[in-house]
């Protein structure tokens, strides 16, 4: 019997493939690539969004902080459109998978994820897997960001486990080790490849699933 009660998964990385690099978003919003003297403006305008995913800052202020960030070379406007594709799709398999530790007896599944407002209320209609957590919980809404320990803290006492019971698991290194830190179990997941297949492997390592 696992000691596992709450199976927990960050949003970004792990259960929704999104864009890793300004480059990428472009991309994925049909805009053409315009030369900039930045190699990546999520480098530049960090205090920004470190702010906006707190909750700090709103939608059209960071737009415009990025737009600023990047010369001018697109408008706040086009950063909204860059914004707006920047997720791009549910990993297969992983809503199957959340319906499947929904139906385990004594578990409970959570999100918890570093996002904004703006991509959040997209898990309602666009992302469905997210949705079927049982908690969802993410860092504009918590006023603290991964890895940030507050962040586990106020989870803890947001959804009512023991840290000891909690199974996470993040694609982002520094966030994984916060977790341990904090006294969860916590694993690493590759975004760059299969994620449920991943999960389903440590999930049996956990006892979790046969």
């Amino acid at each position: 019997m696992s000691d596992i009660r709450v199976v927990c998964f960050d949003w970004g990385g792990v259960l929704l493939r999104i864009c890793r690099t300004f480059d990428e978003g472009v991309k994925a919003a049909g805009l053409d690539q315009r030369k900039r003297n930045t190699t990546d403006v999520y480098d530049v305008r960090h205090d920004a969004a470190s702010r906006y995913q707190i909750g700090g800052m709103s939608d059209k202020a960071f737009f415009n902080n990025v737009s600023r960030s990047v010369d001018g070379l697109y408008t706040p406007e086009e950063v909204a459109q860059i914004h707006d594709a920047w997720l791009l799709g549910e990993y297969e398999g992983v809503r199957e998978l959340i319906e499947e530790l929904n139906d385990v007896a004594d578990l409970e599944t959570a999100v918890l994820s570093n996002t904004n407002e703006r991509h959040w209320q997209r898990r309602l209609t666009d992302f469905p897997a997210c949705s079927l957590a049982t908690h969802q919980q993410a860092s504009h809404l918590l006023g603290f960001a991964k890895p940030d320990p507050r962040i586990f803290t106020a989870f803890v006492n947001r959804v009512g486990v023991n840290a000891e019971g909690l199974l996470y698991f993040d694609d982002l290194k520094a966030n994984v080790d916060a977790a341990i830190e904090a006294g969860w179990q916590a694993e690493l997941i590759d975004h760059t490849g299969d994620t449920c297949a991943q999960l389903r492997a440590h999930l049996a390592a956990h006892g979790v699933l046969d």
